[in-house]
């Protein structure tokens, strides 16, 4: 079993073709005390929680309560200093703003002085608008944006407006305890080959970005209502958040974002969805709009990555339809040298150090860890090689200052840094 061979605690996969559904689970919630892992089980899915805070922003635009291109400090004075960013630039990850700070940092402050902390016109990554960089942030505020215009808490909201209709019992990081069974996330003990239950560290103020729990039957609902199934998202919001953002090229993450959707191609097909990952959980929904076909997938490991994406190739025999689990390594033409590249580049209290390694090549370190290799290519595009495997995983690209030509900024797996040492 693929689960057993990954090394993955429990896991569920849901196949809605439309006329036909198809629901697998096995294994166990929770290593430490052996409950099972059910088809309703909720597990913590972290940034796919990013696609219900979307939609409720969505929801709102679609009454006439706001308007995707109103200037999001005209709502949210805590962005008074970054005057130039709309709603539509929060939801695309394309208003420059940093990622933010951990949650350790964040769990001692109000939402407010944290967007207020990081949404400075010192902290601005490009012009709003003009490139992409997946931002947690950015998240925060339309959260914020949420309960300004309700007058609801964010929890509140998306279970009314949301999650009741889409027939999703709530379940949140930080919350009371659910009325249905949840998942914790295990990190495996390589030295041991054991796996072990983690807790999970959110903030309260960043439960717009990752505090819901779900299973897979949940995220398909989702996907279904956005293949336009059901009466919970009106087309016009459906097709809204399917619609992609001209400046949102998020590199290893996908091949193009819309408000609140990643997109990813396949043979040519568009699929629209989100990957989430919680501490120990891997959890992903695809949507192919055409055919209406959905997938969603949640396993309760870290290791449970590896195994979506050999699920997602095996799935071609059950639906004639190849799912995209993630995007290629680059494999633009031949490595080069790029020593132009070397340096510091900064993402709000992130720092990425690129330098140069004795065989030409180049190496990234993040906040000074362990420096990982780097294979680049002439258009400036890079992957990443895994340290144990030499494997190549995408890794961003480099850009160029369209004034001086001189490298600006790196995309570090679809977060963007600008560079704060001469080029």
């Amino acid at each position: 079993m693929l689960a057993c061979t990954h090394r993955v605690p429990g896991a569920q996969l849901v196949v809605d073709t439309g006329p036909e559904t198809v629901v697998l689970h096995t294994g166990v919630a929770d290593a430490a005390t052996g409950a099972l892992f059910t088809a309703d089980t909720a597990v913590p899915v972290g940034s796919l929680t990013k696609p219900y805070t979307a939609a409720l922003v969505m929801l709102l635009a679609d009454d006439g309560d706001l308007d995707l291109d109103d200037r999001v400090a005209d709502h949210l004075p805590e962005l008074r200093r970054m005057p130039e960013v709309t709603i539509r630039h929060l939801l695309s990850h394309t208003g420059g703003l940093p990622t933010g700070p951990d949650s350790d940092a964040a769990a001692r402050t109000t939402a407010a002085h944290y967007l207020a902390s990081v949404c400075t016109a010192d902290d601005e990554l490009f012009p709003p608008g003009t490139d992409f960089s997946y931002s947690n942030a950015g998240y925060v505020a339309a959260g914020r944006l949420v309960e300004t215009v309700t007058g609801m808490p964010w929890l509140e909201a998306v279970r009314t407006l949301l999650l009741d209709p889409l027939g999703t019992a709530p379940a949140f990081i930080g919350a009371p305890a659910a009325v249905r069974p949840v998942a914790v996330g295990h990190a495996l003990n390589t030295a041991t080959g054991r796996v072990r239950p983690v807790a999970q560290n959110l903030a309260p103020l960043e439960a717009p970005a990752g505090a819901l729990l779900l299973s897979a039957l949940d995220l398909a609902a989702l996907g279904a209502a956005l293949a336009g199934r059901g009466a919970v998202l009106p087309e016009a919001v459906a097709d809204g958040m399917c619609r992609p953002q001209p400046a949102a090229r998020p590199g290893a993450l996908a091949d193009g974002w819309g408000p609140g959707l990643a997109l990813y191609r396949q043979d040519e097909r568009p699929w629209w969805g989100h990957d989430g990952n919680a501490l120990g959980t891997s959890c992903h929904l695809r949507v192919e709009p055409d055919s209406g076909v959905v997938v969603a997938f949640t396993g309760n490991a870290g290791a449970a990555t590896a195994l979506w994406r050999e699920l997602a190739e095996d799935l071609a025999e059950l639906i004639d339809l190849r799912v995209p689990a993630a995007v290629a390594p680059a494999a633009s033409g031949d490595p080069v040298v790029l020593p132009e590249c070397a340096g510091s580049y900064v993402n709000g209290g992130i720092r990425y150090r690129v330098e140069p390694a004795r065989d030409g090549s180049s190496t990234l370190s993040v906040d000074g860890d362990l420096p990982i290799p780097m294979r680049c290519f002439a258009d400036l595009s890079y992957d990443l090689l895994a340290p144990d495997t030499g494997r190549p995983e995408p890794g961003g690209r480099f850009h160029r200052d369209p004034g001086t030509g001189a490298i600006d900024r790196v995309q570090v797996s679809g977060r963007t840094a600008r560079r704060v040492d001469p080029a």
